[in-house]
């Protein structure tokens, strides 16, 4: 019997008002998934003025989104979307690459897609 894994990892380091998170998505997250991970993020930011987010997305092993979690998604995008500087996904699936493209759509900063994580680091370390 296979185990379905599923979920999400996160990282998030600060300097200053400056934050770069890493967040690995894993299987198809649910609604769960980002009841546990929602108040992490907005408990990093709490009580700091004017947040800057830089963002490494490891979608590599994502199969995608039940219903209510792709609307969890959406919310956090919108309440958080101009706080964030730059979004890399590393991905490898034809639709992560439309994601990302959809994604400037409610992000302030950029969104770009990779195949490659040492050139997603290196684009979100660079800008």
């Amino acid at each position: 019997m296979k185990i379905q894994q599923h979920g999400l990892a996160i990282g998030i380091n600060r300097t200053s008002n400056t934050f770069f998170l890493t967040l690995k998505a894993v299987g198809k997250l649910t609604h769960e998934d980002y009841e546990t991970i929602t108040p992490v993020i907005e408990s990093a930011l709490t009580g700091v003025k004017n947040p800057t987010i830089n963002a490494l997305i490891d979608g590599t092993e994502l199969e995608g989104w039940e219903p209510r979690a792709a609307g969890d998604d959406f919310k956090l995008g919108l309440k958080h979307g101009s706080q964030f500087k730059n979004i890399a996904i590393v991905g490898n699936k034809q639709w992560q690459q439309v994601a990302a493209k959809i994604g400037t759509w409610f992000v302030g900063g950029q969104v770009k897609y990779f195949e490659n994580e040492t050139e997603a680091l290196g684009w979100v370390m660079e800008h």
